[in-house]
């Protein structure tokens, strides 16, 4: 008698909540501008990412839902210590708040 597997195609994903934005931070520079490789430990974290989720607004104090001004897909730059790191599915993120994010590039 053989026995079945069976395996789920419904792939979850990170949905971020309120005010907030899921984002994918830009790869590190593995070389300076004079062509010297550097390790991973001298590379320092880039300060701009993809947006890839946006949370449903904040809250307003009439009960209906704040307008983001950025949307999926959109490049942007945020502050050093903005946001919460995530491990998820073998990927890193951010999640952080609009408040956060210093401009659109683009």
């Amino acid at each position: 008698m053989a026995t079945k597997t069976t395996t789920s195609t419904k792939k979850s994903t990170i949905r971020p909540l309120g005010d907030r934005v899921l984002v994918k931070r830009a790869e590190a520079e593995a070389r300076t501008a004079g062509g010297i490789l550097l390790p991973e430990s001298a590379k320092d974290k880039p300060k701009e990412g993809t947006i890839i989720a946006v949370g449903e607004g904040r809250t307003l104090d009439n009960g209906s839902k704040s307008v983001f001004s950025v949307k999926n897909g959109d490049r942007i730059l945020f502050s050093a210590y903005a946001g919460t790191e995530v491990k998820y599915g073998g990927e890193e993120y951010l999640i952080m708040r609009e408040e956060d994010i210093l401009g659109v590039i683009g």
